[in-house]
C-alpha cells in the first residue's frame, strides 16, 4: 500500500507542477493577446517561478527517498535546468524585455510543459501497475 501512495503523492505533484506551468503560460498568452498589461504579467509570472522550483525540487527529493532511481534520473534534467536558471538569476521575467523574450518565454515554458506531461504519464503507468500488483499479493 504504501507504494500506491507514494506513486499518488507524486501524481499530485506532477499535477500542481503542471497547472503552475500553465498558469505561467496563460499569463504570457494574455500579454501577447493585450488582455493585460507587462508589469501585471511579469508580476503573476514572477509569483510563480519560485513555488515551481521548490515543487520540482522537492518531487525529485521524494523520488530518492522512496528509491524510485529511473522517475529521479528522469526529473534530474528539469531540476538541473531550474537550478541552473537560479544560479545565473535569470529565473524572473524583466518586465522591461518581456515583449522582446515572449516567443523564447513561450516555448521555454511548452517545452516544461511538455517535458511533465511525460512524467505524468509515466508516474501514471507506474501507479496502474503498483496497484495491479497489490491487488494481486491480496489473492
Amino acid at each position: 500500500m504504501g507504494s500506491l501512495f507514494a506513486w499518488l503523492l507524486f501524481f499530485f505533484f506532477l499535477i500542481a507542477l503542471l497547472a503552475m506551468v500553465v498558469y505561467q503560460l496563460m499569463c504570457l498568452a494574455d500579454l501577447e493577446f493585450d488582455y493585460i498589461n507587462p508589469y501585471d504579467s511579469a508580476s503573476r509570472i514572477n509569483q510563480m517561478i519560485m513555488p515551481e522550483f521548490i515543487t520540482q525540487g522537492v518531487l525529485c527529493l521524494l523520488y530518492l527517498i522512496t528509491g524510485h532511481w529511473f522517475m529521479s534520473l528522469l526529473s534530474v534534467p528539469y531540476l538541473y535546468y531550474n537550478v541552473t536558471l537560479y544560479m545565473r538569476r535569470t529565473h524572473l521575467v524583466d518586465v522591461t524585455e518581456i515583449f522582446n523574450l515572449l516567443n523564447w518565454e513561450k516555448k521555454q515554458r511548452l517545452f516544461k510543459l511538455g517535458y511533465l506531461i511525460f512524467l505524468l504519464f509515466i508516474s501514471l503507468f507506474w501507479m496502474i501497475w503498483s496497484a495491479l500488483e497489490e491487488d494481486e499479493r491480496e489473492f
